[in-house]
């Protein structure tokens, strides 16, 4: 029974297997692969041909009945308007979108990054108007202690201004005018915004400056005052004697300067 099987099998295995030889090694088959792969359209190339003077039947049964317009299409993936051209083109073209969206998304990338920088109050630190002016005219008030304030008055002075509050007034000033400075400093705003607070925080400070510069000059001639006329009243100093003078005793003395 097996012998029967085999000897029915292999003549047809045979046949299809030489048919299909037959098929990968005709012109028509190899020539249309070819033409649907890489090469050109070529209209010389289309099997069956017209034969002498046209007169093939099968080139006319082909080409004339069942495929009129074929060989006149060029059906090339990679053609001129070929399926894989034009998927090319549209690959080619999304790419060209893709690299506009990204231009325009890091040009608001860095617009945003800009503007933040220039707002935000994190890196305030690195404003070179800060770090080359402000910064230096702030620190009598950001580092503002005891020591700072009252450094270079004598005893004398530094005991009147606290008892007379003077003291405690302008380190209050000064403490207010720190928070402004560091609120106006960490706040997140524009940078225009800040350095216009940073004037009006400076011009503050100066004016408070001088008010406490004009009350240690008072105190401390206040206290010398006092200490002359202490002197004079309990007598170290010599008060020289005052006579009134006659108009004839001043005529004489300036007619003698001029002499």
């Amino acid at each position: 029974m097996k012998y029967l099987i085999l000897m029915i099998v292999s003549p047809l295995l045979l046949f299809s297997n030489c048919f299909a030889q037959s098929q990968t090694n005709d012109e028509a088959f190899r020539y249309q692969e070819q033409r649907m792969v890489y090469q050109q359209w070529d209209q010389k190339k289309f099997k069956p041909t017209s034969g002498f003077l046209g007169l093939n039947p099968y080139y006319w049964l082909t080409w004339g009945f069942f495929y009129p317009n074929y060989h006149k299409t060029d059906l090339r993936p990679l053609s001129g308007s070929g399926p894989q051209t034009q998927r090319l083109a549209l690959v080619a073209a999304m790419n060209s979108t893709d690299d506009k969206y990204k231009l325009q998304s890091d040009t608001v990338r860095n617009t945003a990054l800009s503007q933040l920088s220039s707002q935000t109050g994190l890196i305030s630190d690195a404003d070179p108007l800060w770090l080359l002016y402000y910064n230096n005219e702030f620190k009598p008030v950001l580092n503002n202690s005891a020591t700072s304030i009252l450094a270079g008055l004598s005893p004398h002075v530094v005991t009147k201004l606290i008892s007379e509050g003077t003291y405690n007034w302008y380190k209050n000033e000064l403490d207010m005018l720190k928070e402004r400075i560091d609120g106006a400093h960490t706040t997140n705003m524009d940078r225009g915004s800040r350095i216009l607070a940073y004037y009006r925080l400076l011009q503050d400070y100066r004016n408070i400056s001088g008010v406490w510069a004009i009350r240690t000059s008072t105190a401390q001639s206040t206290l010398t005052k006092a200490a002359q006329q202490q002197r004079i009243n309990s007598g170290q100093v010599a008060v020289p004697q005052w006579t009134p003078q006659t108009d004839i005793d001043i005529a004489n003395k300036v007619l003698q300067h001029l002499q």
